[in-house]
């Protein structure tokens, strides 16, 4: 699914009113009502309902919500901000059509002293300011913004929350933005929303389809993308009648070193349970009954070093290498990891001690076959490609980096991003806190080297792998709690991730 800027939601507005056709005050009536049913399903108890709404169409849009929920018998608070110049046509159209009821009190607050007192209790609906703000609110609208902070009421954005802006919020000091509990966003999430920098801001997000015209939004390139189940589902395998393990790929997994056997058993029975045909574990000598005890659907080749990984056996049986969970950062794994690189073309993923091996080899990353698979943490990233200031200039990089060296790079976090040497970015929304746990990352490289071994081309095996991995994390936690989560609950759920995307159960 598509992340759209702005400025180009803008123009799908724009579209939409032109070629539906529909007036531009109906497409925000449009966006109100969606946002009355969301209201009206929610099982939340709360006392004041208290809208704040500013002179722009994000305050018609509160206009508006505060008059259908009125109408609803709920009572409402509006609280209308003093326009510095005039009210937006559709703004001031829906000012005029608020009715005079009982259960709608309007006021317009012009100095401090008139800000409400808010309740713990209350909700907060805020409609200040939308996507057209270009710069950090100031005055009577800071105070009130700061206000509305202050409060214990949760807080719900309309659009985005005010003061912050859509994408680039790198001149913004965000002294004075709300912070949501959760942001009620239309048609597109923006990419500010994927952001850790703006987590606090905009809490969850839920996407309110106003249905915009589909021939602009669907031909309208752009280089932000999230994954949904439905790009999951489009990207899956049919497995055929005839299928069988020699047709289904043979992964090399290389993974492993002294108290690290258990990295290696969590990708390579990832990777098994991703649809190999067959794995195969490259282990140092002293882990191979570990393995074979834990893993008996897995081939093992044990080095004949006892403690670590110095020896690469033979490449031709393999459609997809893994290299890196636990190996170790030894010089002797070092010339066995560049042997590799040298002498394949092998789809392949490289993830914690093979990224960390190549930091302390410079050069390392112009030797990388083209498509290679990079899976860093922020500090792996860091580590490899230098910090950034800020999380919007480390994404922009992120996209950079993969052009430059035509590879994918998926860089981890609660929103793991896939960037391809194409210069597009894929944004997971799979996932959640319980999964910051050791050996997750490992479950994820082997997700995505099983992958690779079917055949799947390796941006898309990127894309595909961290929604699975993340949605098995989910359906883990659901059952488990996120405090109690391990890697090995991901690697178990990972055949109810298959069966969810399958049967396309949001």
């Amino acid at each position: 699914m598509k992340i759209l800027t702005t400025e180009q939601i803008r123009r799908a507005d724009a579209y939409t009113i032109t070629h539906e056709p529909v007036p531009s005050l109906d497409l925000m009536e449009r966006a109100a009502f969606g946002l009355a049913r969301y209201f009206e399903k929610q099982p939340w108890s709360y006392g004041n309902i208290r809208i704040f709404a500013g002179y722009g169409n994000n305050g018609g849009d509160g206009m508006a919500l505060a008059r259908l929920l009125s109408d609803k018998g709920r009572f409402v608070n509006l609280y209308l901000i003093t326009p510095e110049k005039s009210w937006s046509p559709d703004a001031k159209a829906n000012l005029n059509r608020l009715p005079e009821e009982e259960n709608l009190e309007i006021r317009y607050p012009h100095t401090v002293s008139d800000f409400p007192d808010i309740d713990e209790g209350d909700l907060v609906i805020d409609a200040i300011f939308g996507t057209g703000l270009s710069c950090e609110p100031t005055g009577l609208i800071a105070e009130l913004i700061d206000h509305i902070n202050s409060s214990k009421a949760p807080v719900v954005s309309i659009d985005i929350p005010s003061g912050l802006f859509g994408e680039d919020n790198r001149l913004n000091t965000r002294k004075h933005v709300i912070k949501a509990f959760q942001t009620l966003t239309f048609e597109f999430p923006k990419l500010a929303f994927f952001l850790p920098e703006n987590q606090a801001y905009v809490g969850e997000w839920k996407v309110i389809p106003i249905n915009l015209h589909p021939d602009f939004t669907r031909d309208l390139p752009t280089q932000w993308n999230f994954i949904s189940i439905e790009d999951a589902r489009s990207w899956l395998k049919v497995r055929g009648k005839f299928s069988h393990k020699g047709k289904l790929g043979h992964s090399l997994m290389i993974a492993g070193s002294t108290g690290m056997a258990g990295a290696a058993v969590l990708a390579a029975t990832a990777c098994i349970r991703s649809g190999s045909g067959l794995t195969s574990v490259v282990i140092p000598g002293n882990a191979n009954v570990i393995v074979q005890t834990a893993l008996p659907e897995a081939m093992t080749i044990p080095d004949r070093n006892p403690d670590r990984w110095t020896e690469v056996p033979d490449l031709a049986p393999f459609t997809s290498i893994g290299i890196g969970p636990g190996i170790g950062t030894h010089s002797s794994t070092w010339a066995a990891m560049e042997k590799v690189l040298n002498s394949t073309r092998l789809p392949l993923v490289l993830d914690a001690d093979a990224l960390n091996l190549m930091n302390l080899n410079p050069g390392a990353l112009l030797r990388l076959p083209k498509n290679c698979i990079l899976t860093p943490h922020p500090g792996e990233f860091k580590r490899l490609f230098g910090d950034d200031t800020d999380d919007f200039t480390r994404i922009l990089r992120l996209k950079d980096l993969s052009i430059f060296y035509r590879i994918v790079i998926v860089l981890k976090g609660a929103h793991t991003a896939v960037a391809g040497p194409d210069g597009s970015v894929w944004l997971n929304t799979t996932g959640n806190p319980g999964m910051a746990t050791g050996g997750a990352g490992d479950v994820l490289t082997g997700l995505i080297t099983g992958l690779l071994s079917q055949g799947y081309d390796p941006v898309i095996a990127a894309r595909l792998g961290v929604y699975l991995h993340g949605l098995a994390g989910d359906l883990a936690s659901e059952e488990m709690g996120q405090e109690a989560l391990k890697a090995g609950d991901i690697v178990d759920y990972i055949g109810k991730a298959f069966l969810k995307i399958h049967n396309n159960l949001s």
